[in-house]
């Protein structure tokens, strides 16, 4: 009997690990590969964030900025992207997702690639898209942890690489490695400096450095852990009470991220647009009145207001108030929605913020917890109510830890994560009640605010965002061709990019 030959094992190839596959689909993509709904949805945000730029560049600290840094398009298209992104950031007017506050970087950095590279509409929507998606789906992953909204730099580490990337056209080998050493030092962000301080203006800058640079030692041969997003020493391990790994690749072609988008309308924190919607409707219906007239203004939200209430409450100081709190905090903008039908960045700094019947109706403001409203807020899609489907009970014990026992008892029935984004939600509910002296009251309410993702933004975003480009100065010009933007040559680009942030 003939003994059997010997052959050579096959060669163990590991399995890549989740930055690794998200790479390998990110460098593939093509405009194309996305449906026209979510492309729709990208030329938006990318409006909507040039909106947010172009009033960041045009207040007095969005000049002590550009006077620090550098204009918005230089010869260094590096230090271009780092000031887009922060002149875009600092004033939160920039656009939320499930997950993260993306628009600094993920529209910030390929405003200055494309502007430098002379790329087509076409190019620039596929970056912002890509950016979009993989910043998304790892600042998803770390939903459950210290840091969301702002404070999550990371989502800036990626957005600034997968901005980029997609600009240059990079190989996954790039984008891999790109991805991990960015992942390797992420920012941690102290609540003192960015509320307090001009600190705040910096740091979505430092960490769109950070992607850069790691772009840059990716290109030079630099090689990261495909494995730093899930490794027990990695990304998550520091970053998630709860991490979610598998959030950043799944449902890579079919779980649209973009398509999750809620856009800025008014200058705020998170969960204070509902609030101020009403008060702006009762401006309007009350007519003629007074702040003496007014016994109370009653503000019944969910948990997710009250949330931000108590991160700027140890910083309140009437007029004096830094901006960094006064934009998490709920009496102050609702009053002056009351008082003027407008709210606008302006009114956040002197001499309006120092309007004393503002701070007065102000005192007259006063939170109250409902329970229905922080149970539709769970049960959304964002800001982690997906996060919390996808979790199983390690999010229902996170839950508890974040708000008590009474606050996982409000919480619905576990479900499976959702298998698309098309019928995406944001429920951030807010009843505004007024009373007046002579026994009037007058109520207003909304479930999802204006701007906030659902069915009516997802039939007329276009419009809504022409008009807050518009608000902003914006001219029609740039209005005009967005529809098309995805046929514009380079030149015709390069023109509308200059045009769209105010130079």
């Amino acid at each position: 009997m003939t003994a059997p030959v010997a052959t050579a094992a096959e060669p163990v190839v590991p399995e890549a690990g989740q930055l690794g596959r998200l790479a390998e689909w990110a460098g593939a993509l093509e405009l194309s590969d996305v449906p026209e709904r979510v492309v729709s949805f990208a030329a938006s945000h990318l409006l909507s964030q040039l909106a947010a730029i172009r009033t960041g560049l045009a207040q007095e600290d969005g000049r002590r900025l550009t006077r620090a840094l550098g204009a918005p398009f230089q010869a260094d298209t590096a230090q271009s992207a780092r000031v887009l992104a922060g002149a875009g950031a600092w004033l939160n007017l920039d656009d939320t997702a499930y997950a993260g506050h993306l628009g600094p970087s993920t529209v910030g950095v390929p405003l200055a690639y494309a502007h430098a590279l002379g790329l087509s509409g076409a190019e620039l929507l596929r970056a912002v898209i890509l950016a979009d998606e993989c910043a998304a789906r790892v600042t998803a992953a770390a939903t459950l942890g210290p840091f969301r909204g702002q404070t999550a730099l990371h989502t800036h580490l990626v957005g600034a690489v997968a901005g980029r990337l997609a600009c240059e056209r990079a190989s996954a080998r790039q984008w891999r490695d790109a991805l991990a050493l960015a992942l390797s030092a992420p920012p941690w962000t102290l609540m003192r400096g960015f509320i307090d301080s001009d600190a705040r203006m910096l740091h979505v800058p430092v960490a769109v450095r950070m992607g850069l640079d790691a772009c840059d030692a990716a290109e030079g041969g630099l090689r990261g852990a495909d494995d730093i997003v899930e490794h027990p020493d990695g990304f998550l391990a520091q970053f998630a009470a709860v991490p979610l790994p598998d959030a950043v690749t799944m449902g890579l072609g079919r779980r649209w991220h973009t398509e999750t988008l809620s856009f800025k309308l008014h200058p705020g924190g998170p969960g204070i647009d509902a609030a101020i919607d009403c008060a702006l409707d009762l401006h309007t219906e009350m007519g003629s009145w007074a702040v003496d007239d007014v016994t109370e203004v009653v503000v019944e939200c969910s948990v997710y207001t009250l949330f931000a209430a108590r991160k700027a409450q140890s910083y309140l100081d009437g007029p004096r108030t830094p901006l960094g709190a006064l934009v998490l905090t709920t009496p102050y903008p609702v009053a002056t929605a009351l008082l003027t039908g407008g709210l606008a960045i302006e009114d956040f700094s002197a001499p309006l913020v120092e309007t004393s019947e503002r701070w007065r109706l102000a005192e007259k403001v006063r939170l109250v917890h409902d329970e229905e409203m922080t149970r539709e807020l769970l049960a959304g899609d964002a800001p982690f109510g997906e996060a919390l489907r996808q979790s199983g009970a390690e999010g229902r014990r996170w839950l508890e830890l974040f708000g008590g026992r009474d606050l996982v008892d409000l919480a619905p029935p576990p479900a499976p994560p959702a298998e698309d984004f098309t019928r995406a939600a944001k429920p951030t509910p807010a009843r505004v009640r007024v009373v007046l002296r002579d026994g009037r009251v007058f109520t207003r309410e909304y479930r999802i605010p204006r701007g906030g993702i659902g069915p009516e933004l997802r039939a007329g975003h276009q419009a809504l965002i022409a008009a807050k480009f518009r608000s902003s100065g914006g001219p029609a010009a740039v209005t005009d061709l967005w529809p098309r933007l995805a046929g514009a040559e380079p030149e015709q680009l390069r023109r509308v990019l200059v045009q769209a942030v105010g130079l």
